[in-house]
């Protein structure tokens, strides 16, 4: 079975996997920087955020 490109349905390629050419590759990417794609979940609140800057800082 072969699997398709998530971006336009095109056989995926092993050298792009799970893409079918770079191009799909980066219009992914493109999508996740302009937060085009989001994860499911509550908002971080602004403490959270300020624990994250701090070296070695989790939250």
């Amino acid at each position: 079975m072969t699997q398709s490109c998530p971006i336009c349905a095109a056989p995926a390629r092993p050298d792009h996997a799970p893409f079918c050419s770079r191009g799909c590759k980066d219009r992914d990417l493109l999508r996740w920087l302009g937060e085009g794609y989001r994860l499911p979940g509550q908002p971080i609140d602004e403490e959270t955020w300020e624990g994250l800057d701090k070296p070695g800082g989790t939250a």
